[in-house]
């Protein structure tokens, strides 16, 4: 048995140590990312071994976790033991995981610190250890793509609440407005009432014709994972169902890598919430948190009065 009692730390300068947990058969690319990005392999776990080893490492790596062809017995075993010491020492965790595996996965471990990769490839694992040895070491990653992402969603959260409330106040007719915008047509009571009740069809309506776009104009040029999330969630909680991450994930029409980093960050954001399912704890649920369910709610309530679609 090697001795995993290390004691000493790294300072900025050492390459960074990196723990693998993965099924020695497909550890290779894992491996190899380690190598290209310059950080050093810690030692590799394997699933056999279980996660009860990793109390032994003193030093505080970032960890590296191969899924794929893992029996499911194991990993319900191992997981929460793998997200509760990852969580306590604050790691960055990169998972390349199965298609099928995304339920259970994320059962556990979804975060602000964890990269979900799937179907991964080495260009993916040499992208995501190097977001993860940045984060690591403490330091801010200035690339376009984070950057860019991080704005969209700053901007997504306050123009949903600011849209809303501006279009309500639109509506009102006692409110005086400049120009041309103003609702000629007639004063009405801007109050609730049953005719401005949302359907969950209508919703359902618009998310099909934002698919149906993409069938005429080609899939790629109207990627906007984040609000197709948000409008599928909403058809979801009219419809009283609850949205597993897996079928999230087909709603954004995006990549599942791409559409788990988005609900990641809509959930550190505060426009999501995950909810365990009570029955089994290998699944976990996403919702709207309230606020975001609020503001939609008013949004599609003014978009209804000014005689608006769902876009």
């Amino acid at each position: 048995m090697r001795d995993r009692a290390l004691t000493t730390s790294y300072t900025d300068t050492d390459a960074a140590p990196v723990l693998l947990m993965a099924p020695p058969i497909i550890a290779a690319d894992a491996v190899q990312a380690i190598e290209v990005v310059g950080a050093r392999l810690l030692d590799h776990i394997d699933w056999a071994e279980g996660a009860g080893a990793l109390g032994r490492y003193a030093v505080r790596p970032l960890v590296m976790i191969e899924t794929e062809g893992v029996p499911d017995a194991t990993l319900d075993r191992d997981l929460p033991l793998l997200a509760t010491w990852s969580d306590a020492r604050d790691l960055p965790v990169v998972v390349a995981l199965a298609e099928e595996q995304i339920d259970r996965v994320s059962a556990h471990l979804l975060g602000p610190r964890v990269q979900l990769l799937c179907g991964a490839s080495l260009s993916d694992r040499i992208v995501a250890l190097t977001i993860g040895v940045e984060t690591l070491h403490g330091a801010i990653l200035h690339d376009s793509w984070r950057e860019s992402d991080s704005v969209r969603l700053r901007r997504l959260h306050e123009e949903v609440a600011r849209i809303a409330g501006k279009l309500i106040d639109l509506a009102r007719p006692d409110r005086e407005v400049d120009g041309d915008i103003r609702d000629r047509r007639g004063g009405y009571d801007p109050g609730p009432g049953d005719s401005d009740a949302i359907a969950a069809s209508d919703v359902r309506r618009a998310i099909r014709s934002r698919r149906l776009r993409d069938q005429f104009l080609g899939e790629g040029l109207f990627e906007d994972p984040a609000w197709d999330m948000l409008l599928d969630l909403y058809a979801a909680e009219l419809e009283g169902t609850r949205v597993s991450v897996s079928s999230l994930c087909i709603a954004s029409a995006v990549a599942p890598t791409t559409a788990l980093r988005w609900i990641a960050r809509l959930t550190e954001s505060g426009l999501l919430v995950r909810q365990p399912d009570p029955d089994d704890r290998r699944r976990a649920f996403m919702a709207l948190s309230p606020q975001t369910s609020d503001a939609l709610g008013a949004y599609m309530v003014a978009l209804k009065r000014m005689d608006l679609q769902i876009a």
